[in-house]
């Protein structure tokens, strides 16, 4: 099989998936078709936007498909048209049922972000971060019916830095995801991509993030908030209130030094950031996005808007 050229759909919506297909574009192999997301309502004007895979798919000419439900016989049916010898799936959002699974006879292989079995599940990279993991990584996976439970077929790991966020981290493990998936790629062309069954018994979750897992709460040591800030940035944002008004938090940094002040009280606003109380250590934000602004440094925004030491930061 060393000379085989796959053929393969592709199945993937944001960013994160869009260097896996520029590496496969790029590639030997054939991309029949990808398979992405509706377009969805975005911004103010609520205009309806296209997922980035899809973008990059009409400019490459390669056929796109956006069905509104994947569990139905006649889109089982159009993928088996394409007669696909794999499919690969990077962050589609979406389980896919046995039907699609079963349909191209190498199955169907997943881009994780994660080193599983650790962070099963939708928030893998947020996960690594508020859980204060010391590297990342990205795995090649067999998939099954289940979430992330199938084998492990490659993976690929990275240190996480100490002032890593989400953001930033998304886009490390977005581009090792390309080159990950490349080296499996081959490996299976010369068949040597055997299996490895994953330890169930070390799963951890990483479940969708929402809005109210960004409420900050003081009582906890400032080297967990560091975390949490952190794996929420840029979303869904780490919060809390100062007087009634909510601010996003970014930029943390711990700073280790004994509080005699209850936790979440604001000990100093200056130049440097917020310094405030938590229940073991102190918590510097250097970083502020009051409630309808843009993000700026605290130090712009004391410009016209100090604020006094010992108050008091809240949940609402």
């Amino acid at each position: 099989m060393a000379d085989t050229c796959f053929r393969i759909i592709f199945m993937g919506t944001p960013d994160f998936a869009v260097p896996a297909l520029h590496q496969l574009l790029n590639g030997p192999d054939k991309v029949m078709a990808v398979v992405t997301q509706p377009d969805r309502p975005k911004g103010r004007g609520k205009k309806l936007s296209s997922p980035p895979i899809k973008v990059v798919a009409e400019q490459a000419g390669i056929p796109v498909l956006q069905p509104t439900k994947i569990r139905t016989e006649e889109f089982a049916a159009t993928l088996k048209g394409y007669n696909p010898d794999l499919i690969v799936v990077a962050a589609y959002g979406r389980i896919l049922p046995a039907s699609i699974l079963e349909l191209p006879r190498l199955g169907c292989i997943n881009i994780h972000g994660s080193l599983l079995p650790r962070h099963r599940g939708a928030a893998p990279i947020q996960w690594a971060i508020i859980k204060g993991d010391e590297k990342a990584g990205v795995t090649i996976m067999q998939m099954d019916v289940g979430m992330d439970t199938g084998d492990i077929l490659l993976p690929a790991a990275i240190p996480v830095h100490e002032d890593e966020t989400a953001g930033s981290l998304f886009a490390r493990l977005a581009e090792l995801g390309g080159t990950t998936l490349i080296q499996a790629l081959d490996l299976l062309r010369q068949d040597k991509l055997p299996p490895t069954q994953q330890d169930h018994s070390l799963a951890t979750a990483a479940p969708p993030l929402t809005k109210e897992d960004g409420c900050l709460d003081w009582n906890r040591p400032a080297s967990e908030l560091h975390c949490l800030i952190r794996g929420l940035d840029p979303w869904p944002a780490a919060y809390s209130f100062i007087d009634g008004q909510r601010f996003r938090f970014f930029a943390p940094e711990v700073i280790h030094r004994p509080c005699q002040q209850p936790a979440g009280t604001l000990i100093l606003a200056d130049h440097q950031g917020l310094l405030i109380a938590t229940a073991h250590n102190c918590l510097l934000i250097k970083e502020i996005q009051p409630e309808g602004k843009k993000r700026m440094t605290v130090e712009a925004y004391l410009c016209g808007h100090p604020l006094a030491s010992g108050m008091q930061l809240t949940r609402e």
